[in-house]
């Protein structure tokens, strides 16, 4: 009985006596193994990436706008609370922080980013606006 030939092996990976054009059998008419990203794939892959898009993304980014604009809006005489819970009433709004007055007498000084709502705008009485 004779033993079976194995074929010898070129440098590009195809059988010696096979045509080397489709870069070792991946692909190409054969119907050999597809690439990563093959049609059966690609679906699943896009429908991963608009899920991640429309449950995360987007609604992070709106929640940044929202803020983005409420700070913007603070203005003086402004009650705000802060992210630690502190209510307060504005009483100077510096460059990149808000001086809040937490009870009479006593200020303090938070990031604007520490502020997380604002609930009314009282108006100044006479004595305030001049402090």
């Amino acid at each position: 009985m004779a033993e079976p030939v194995t074929p010898a092996w070129s440098p590009c990976g195809a059988p010696s006596g096979a045509p080397a054009g489709n870069g070792g059998g991946y692909g190409g008419a054969e119907g050999g193994a597809q690439g990563l990203f093959g049609g059966d794939m690609l679906f699943p892959i896009a429908m991963f990436i608009m899920v991640f898009y429309f449950l995360i993304l987007r609604p992070q980014s709106k929640r940044k706008k929202q803020q983005e604009a409420l700070i913007g809006g603070v203005t003086r005489g402004d009650q705000v609370i802060t992210i630690s819970g502190v209510f307060g009433t504005v009483r100077e709004v510096r460059e990149d922080s808000f001086v809040i007055e937490i009870a009479e007498g006593t200020r303090i000084r938070v990031l604007k980013s520490a502020v997380q709502t604002k609930l009314t705008s009282t108006p100044l009485s006479s004595e305030e606006k001049k402090s």
